[in-house]
Order: C-alpha cells, then sequence, then structure tokens
C-alpha cells in the first residue's frame, strides 16, 4: 500500500476528490498519522482530518487501506493525479505536532514537603 492515495468519484458533473497521505509525528518517537483532504476537484478542500496516532507506518497503511477499501464500495477509484492539496496536509501535519508539542510540558508538578 503506498502512503498517498488520491481517491476520486464523478457523480452528476461534479468530482469529488479524496486525498490521503501518511506522515511520520515530529519527536522521532516512532508514531505516525493519517491526513485526508476532501473536497470538490479544481477547488479547495472543503475538510480535513487526521487519524491516529498510530504506532509505525505500517499500522497506518492498514487503516488507509481500510478505508480507501470502504470508499471503493461507495464509487470511488484510485485517480493518477498528482497531489493538488499537499501543502492543506503539511499544516494539518504542523498544527498537530504544535499541538503535541505544547502539551507535552503542559503540568504541574508539586512535591509533597
Amino acid at each position: 500500500m503506498p502512503r498517498n492515495l488520491c481517491l476520486i468519484r464523478p457523480c452528476l458533473g461534479l468530482t469529488t476528490r479524496i486525498e490521503c497521505e501518511i506522515r511520520p509525528l515530529a519527536g522521532e518517537n516512532g508514531l505516525w498519522t493519517l491526513l485526508c483532504a476532501a473536497g470538490m476537484a479544481g477547488a479547495q478542500p472543503t475538510a480535513i482530518k487526521a487519524q491516529g496516532p498510530f504506532y509505525g507506518p505500517f499500522v497506518a497503511e492498514g487503516v488507509l487501506e481500510a478505508i480507501a477499501d470502504c470508499l471503493a464500495q461507495q464509487g470511488y477509484v484510485v485517480a493518477d493525479d498528482p497531489p493538488i492539496w499537499q501543502l492543506h496536509l503539511q499544516a494539518e501535519l504542523r498544527r498537530i505536532n504544535g499541538e503535541r508539542t505544547r502539551n507535552l510540558g503542559d503540568f504541574q508538578f508539586h512535591p509533597e514537603p
């Protein structure tokens, strides 16, 4: 299974597009995430979602494969088009990594005297 995938579904003259990408999370701790952007082809994405974290890329690839199988049942087909929403997915990855970094140190330690 590739680490990125583009699926399309033509319907009533419009084409719905879903781009998915598996990326490592910051921190080199072996955690990966699955990022997806969806919308109409030729426009900006209307939804961007992330799933994970997953322990390793192969777990994330399994989730991507399951999602692709489910979407295929709904009429989506794999497109050989180049990805057009990579910047949107990269921005979402930066947002996730920023939240994870802030939360790692978001605690107070008050030892008993």
